[in-house]
């Protein structure tokens, strides 16, 4: 009877240190991040423009938006800026110009340009699509931020 509970022991013991091995605890993968917005500059209006800047995502500090390019104006008294993101298509420009109609206060379809306009936190923006382009206009009443809008337009293709 002893060697038979020696034999069960011997087995215990093999059994319980063959378990299953430890394995290293995987590290969180990390989030990829976005490629890094191209320098836009170029596509702003150059009268009155003061700076631009490259703004890695959340453009206009809206998160829907992607990365772009903000342009600061000055004319007189009256600051203004616009944007600029470019998008894979025209069909993504389409869907953040909805997310931006979402976001305006009081917007308002701007049927010639195809765009809105409305309030941003108390502030005039109009906000437009150009095939795969998304760009506004920010801080100006509504005709002139057509007028200016316009020629960012023609900057874009």
């Amino acid at each position: 009877m002893l060697p038979r509970l020696f034999a069960i022991l011997a087995m215990a013991v093999v059994l319980v240190s063959c378990g299953s091995e430890s394995k290293p605890t995987p590290e969180p993968a990390k989030k990829a991040e976005a490629p890094k917005p191209p320098d836009l500059s170029s596509r702003f209006p150059k009268a009155n423009l003061t700076t631009t800047e490259v703004v890695n995502q959340q453009l206009m500090g809206k998160a829907f938006m992607p990365g772009g390019t903000l342009a600061h104006y000055k004319k007189g008294n009256t600051q203004y800026e616009m944007f600029v993101a470019m998008m894979p298509s025209s069909y993504d420009a389409a869907i953040l110009l909805l997310e931006w109609k979402k976001a305006l206060a009081d917007s308002k379809l701007v049927p010639s340009f195809g765009g809105y306009f409305g309030n941003d936190g108390g502030r005039p923006l109009f906000v437009f699509p150009k095939g795969k382009w998304i760009a506004g206009v920010a801080g100006l009443p509504e005709k002139q931020a057509d007028a200016q809008a316009r020629l960012l337009a023609a900057e874009l293709d």
